[in-house]
């Protein structure tokens, strides 16, 4: 008798048929299942889940008629990782969609569910893929382009002139961020900046690690991840009340009062992961599909911010953002 896992091998590894695991979902009267994990909580990634859903649409598939999503958030919670995981596959789902620090859990879970990544940080020195162009096994996906510290610096630069002691808060726990940070460390030294870390690894943490800053730093670099997007609001908060400007890496932080972002476009990259979902669910092999980085980045900047610190915002900066918030 074939087991469950042996059978998801044989749907995976098959080409044969046009659409080989919409068909044999089909047959055995259950939609293909999308297993949608989300690291953070469902209202940081409402708008980007909202593009994955309408590119989805777009390409035929409806979720209730031509697909089922199954949608799990472990609320910035790293121990929810592997709890999560053990249930699409108890689902049997037919594909994971995971975005950020959760990869690696899901890659662990299973190397024969399709994997395809949003939000994922150096996937080849992580060990997720053999290579950008050849991933390789069960995962791809989308980089989110991590290494973007020089290009935040000089706008920060344009914005705090005299910026020599830069604040950084972070989950040091997180492996993708702790590369962030001893990449950031290296290239502010070179200008002259002083680097001071603030690590949380709980909410609790967030308004010590702020208050230790006040005074000691001029602005504050956040380094994205699960447990900081999700207290994005109490990070923007107490950063104002400790009176530093903000650099974040997407608007959503723009947008719950941060001063200004510079990053990858989180919507246009979920929207892309429907693509991949299109062509796995057609036949397509995982690691045959190359891993692609972010096309669009924006600039977003919260005037309403930079006044309540008494900052003027250069009309140079006003004139590239891609969005400004009043």
């Amino acid at each position: 008798m074939i087991s469950r896992r042996e059978l998801i091998a044989m749907l995976v590894g098959t080409t044969a048929a046009p659409w080989p695991l919409a068909a044999t979902a089909q047959r055995a009267g259950k939609l293909p299942t999308i297993g949608f994990f989300g690291s953070a909580s469902p209202s940081t990634w409402k708008p980007w889940v909202a593009a994955f859903v309408q590119r989805l649409r777009e390409l035929g598939w409806i979720d209730g008629q031509t697909i089922a999503i199954e949608y799990r958030w472990a609320e910035g919670r790293s121990e929810r990782f592997d709890e999560i995981m053990a249930e699409f596959i108890r689902l049997n789902v037919n594909i994971v969609v995971v975005g950020g620090v959760a990869v690696p859990a899901a890659k662990r879970a299973t190397s024969v569910i399709p994997i395809v990544f949003t939000l994922a940080q150096d996937p080849v020195g992580s060990g997720l893929v053999a290579s950008l162009a050849r991933p390789g096994g069960n995962v791809t996906g989308l980089t989110q382009s991590g290494d973007l510290f020089d290009k935040r610096l000089e706008i920060l630069r344009e914005i705090v002139p005299g910026l020599r002691r830069l604040g950084i808060i972070a989950n040091r726990d997180n492996p993708a961020v702790a590369l962030e940070i001893s990449d950031a460390h290296e290239k502010a030294r070179k200008l002259g900046i002083d680097v001071i870390i603030s690590n949380i690894v709980r909410a609790d943490d967030i308004a010590p690690a702020i208050e230790a800053l006040k005074g000691r730093a001029d602005a504050l670099y956040v380094c994205t991840d699960p447990l900081v997007n999700t207290h994005r609001i109490r990070i923007n908060t107490f950063a104002l009340a400790a009176r530093l400007p903000t650099m974040h890496a997407n608007r959503d932080f723009i947008e719950a009062g941060g001063l200004i972002s510079y990053g990858a476009n989180y919507p246009d990259l979920f929207r892309r992961a429907g693509d991949y979902v299109d062509k796995i669910m057609r036949g397509a092999k995982p690691g045959d599909l190359p891993v692609e980085q972010p096309t669009k980045f924006d600039l977003v900047i919260n005037v309403t911010t930079a006044k309540a610190l008494g900052l003027q915002i250069p009309d140079k900066l006003l004139a590239l953002a891609d969005e400004v918030i009043e």
